[in-house]
């Protein structure tokens, strides 16, 4: 149902994961569109080319589609074509936040106001440092707080992604960040958490939202190369997986006078895949 004259309701989905994840995306948005009837689009694109990095064609393709911003992850750099749209101020894309100044790119999209939202929308990510590997990042914690503390509003409407791999470590953001910004919604792990909630301060959080993409699958990859992998410590190549697909994320209705969550709710939608 549309949010009411004081809310603004703003979709954010996880990790579009290759061909099927795309796939999934571009049959379901209509409907996520009518039965949820987002007044803004964030997702997660790290992984759209077959599983790893982001393209400039699957950018526009996403933008097209109705997608209002993009967010990238640990594999932000796996397509370096990517990075002149990172630098350009005009496209709605950004690498995580807390990678070094010396990184090509963006650390925040501001999606401007209009007839839908009449304020400002902020979207960053930051990086997790446990189990995390490469590339490097800096502490999220701080980054977030020097980020808010440049906001050109005194209430603004912000959406932090924590690209993590533990829980705690989400979880320690979330409640860092409670009654400063309008949600903090985990990704990387691709697999939907059942404790979306409103933080004390406001805050939305889910930990992680999951994945955009095959759920028949190990986290979007194809399940016997995984097998091999892990029952004979043989490496083999993790080609994307198929079947499940499905398009996973979190609707956040936000006070448009204060910023701040007024509710939280997961999304499934379940695609349609023609039999073979």
């Amino acid at each position: 149902m549309p949010a009411d004259k004081g809310t603004v309701r703003i979709a954010f989905l996880g990790d579009i994961n290759g061909a099927p994840g795309r796939m999934a995306l571009d049959q379901q948005l209509p409907v996520l569109v009518e039965r949820y009837a987002p007044d803004r689009i964030v997702a997660n694109a790290e992984n759209a080319r077959a599983g790893s990095g982001l393209t400039p064609e699957l950018h526009d393709q996403f933008r097209r589609m109705g997608i209002d911003a993009l967010t990238l992850g640990d594999h932000a750099f796996r397509e370096t074509k990517i990075i002149p749209l990172l630098d350009d101020p005009s496209k709605a894309v950004c690498r995580p936040a807390n990678l070094s100044a010396r990184t090509p790119g963006k650390r925040m999209v501001r999606i401007p106001a209009d007839a839908r939202c009449p304020r400002d929308v902020f979207v960053f990510t930051v990086l997790g440092r446990v189990h995390m590997g490469s590339p490097q990042a800096n502490d999220p914690f701080e980054c977030a707080d020097q980020l808010l503390a440049a906001m050109p509003e005194r209430h603004p409407i912000v959406l932090v992604e924590a690209h993590m791999e533990v829980t705690s470590e989400k979880a320690a953001l979330a409640h860092h960040l409670d009654g400063r910004v309008a949600a903090v919604l985990g990704t990387h792990t691709h697999v939907p958490t059942a404790d979306e909630r409103i933080l004390r301060g406001g805050t939305a959080f889910q930990t992680d939202v999951g994945m955009t993409g095959p759920h028949d699958s190990v986290i979007g990859r194809r399940t016997e190369a995984v097998l091999k992998h892990f029952t004979t410590g043989v490496h083999v190549p993790f080609d994307m997986g198929s079947g499940g697909e499905a398009v996973q994320g979190a609707l956040v209705e936000v006070d448009l006078a204060s910023g701040r969550a007024r509710s939280i709710e997961r999304i499934h939608l379940r695609a349609v895949v023609p039999q073979r």
